[in-house]
């Protein structure tokens, strides 16, 4: 039986919560081959300067955690640190929802440049930073570990009518 992939509009997106962790781990150890801890995720709980959301899909009576964002935020500058999205969920706008979210909370944060890095050979992410008007502005030679892989730094200006 195949599994059913939740369009992006089933997606809810709300603030990562400690029960959330597992899955998030989960994710984050098939989506990336230099993962974060546990640790990590555990310690931007709470943190008022960065915005850390999950995607949770509708899954049977339960609900199940599709991906994630982390956003970090200093003063006029935003930083989108982290985004993963579950292999299950993958091509269904899941990763353009939560993208969107940045954006919108880093306007609504008074921010005049949001910032990520991505792995040169992503592909797919690269086209969805694109698609949403991030522009390469740097290299960062040997930057990524497992395999050593150079990060293109993108940027894209944020202006208030990017908030909601």
């Amino acid at each position: 039986m195949a599994s059913r992939r939740a369009p992006a509009a089933d997606v809810v997106l709300r603030p990562a919560a400690a029960g959330d962790l597992d899955e998030i781990v989960a994710i984050e150890r098939l989506a990336f081959s230099d993962p974060w801890s546990r640790a990590s995720f555990e310690q931007l709980l709470g943190n008022p300067a960065v915005r850390f959301t999950v995607a949770e899909r509708p899954f049977g009576r339960a609900s199940a955690v599709a991906g994630y964002a982390v956003a970090w935020f200093v003063v006029e500058q935003a930083e989108i640190a982290n985004l993963a999205v579950a292999p299950s969920a993958r091509r269904h706008g899941v990763g353009a929802r939560l993208l969107d979210d940045a954006i919108a909370h880093a306007a609504e944060r008074g921010c005049d440049a949001l910032f990520l890095e991505v792995r040169d050979s992503n592909v797919a992410a690269r086209a969805l930073y694109a698609s949403r008007g991030f522009r390469q502005i740097a290299r960062r030679r040997k930057y990524y570990r497992n395999p050593i892989e150079d990060a293109l730094v993108l940027r894209r200006d944020v202006a208030p009518h990017d908030a909601r």
